[in-house]
């Protein structure tokens, strides 16, 4: 990758103008925990109900164990899906002013190379022949003025 500290400079300077929040310190950190935090207790729950359930052959005592193990199942997927959110965010968020700087950058490399060409074209084109005998390109004839 090609470093261009200007570059660079101009690009901090926009996302400072964003005036975006540092994801640090927000709500995707809070997320974050809170998803750690219910898959760890959703787990937790199923475990000690497999235990409840396992332990009396009480069939309301089993019964609750089995909303107890659902609960803790629900808990550890609402965890998950938090802590995933979160995770994809911050990732997303990395990955899109990268894919923002790298395409400042490609426009800029390619203003580079097309600045010198001017109106007329790249220099070493050939422009099509103007002359009696020249083929026009609606008339059906190959370069030269023959036709098969």
């Amino acid at each position: 990758m090609h470093q261009n500290p200007e570059r660079i400079q101009q690009f901090t300077a926009d996302v400072a103008g964003m005036k975006l929040r540092d994801p640090a310190t927000g709500l995707d950190r809070l997320l974050t925990r809170l998803g750690l935090a219910g898959m760890v207790a959703g787990v937790s729950f199923a475990v000690v109900s497999w235990f409840i359930s396992h332990g009396t052959r009480n069939p309301l005592q089993q019964r609750d164990a089995i909303v107890l193990g659902l609960l803790g199942v629900t808990l550890a997927v609402v965890g998950g899906v938090l802590w995933l959110k979160a995770t994809l965010a911050g990732f997303l968020r990395f990955w899109m002013a990268r894919l923002c700087y790298e395409q400042q950058a490609q426009a800029d490399r390619l203003a580079g190379v097309l600045a010198p060409c001017g109106p007329a074209g790249p220099a070493g084109t050939v422009s099509p022949p103007a002359g009696p005998g020249a083929a026009s390109p609606g008339d059906g004839a190959f370069a030269g003025g023959r036709t098969p």
